[in-house]
């Protein structure tokens, strides 16, 4: 039963005691118009995300390779940590650093 006016910013509403108006101000109207357009600026922004998301999970991982794993894409030198000591632990480092 309420009837709005766009042209006035009003809307009334019947009541108990008679007819209830509510107004509202033009800047408030301009504010909640810009509020909605970079709203919807916004939601355009995560479709297009999303559709993005969507194109990078259909490109299908190569099986043989676990998350985790190191493939070297040069040559590699291993460097022992202790040359001093008895075990095999190394640090591998690629072959064609300068000496510095």
């Amino acid at each position: 039963m309420a009837i709005p006016n766009y042209t006035y910013l009003k809307l009334k509403i019947p009541g108990p005691n008679g007819i209830i108006t509510i107004e509202s101000m033009y800047e408030h109207v301009y504010d909640c118009d810009v509020e909605c357009i970079e709203y919807a600026k916004a939601l355009v922004e995560v479709e297009t995300l999303i559709v993005n998301l969507d194109q990078l999970g259909s490109e299908a991982p190569d099986s043989k390779r676990r998350a985790g794993t190191f493939e070297p894409t040069e040559a590699i030198k291993l460097i022992p940590i202790d040359p001093t000591g008895s075990n095999d632990r190394a640090l591998r480092i690629s072959a064609t650093l300068d000496s510095k």
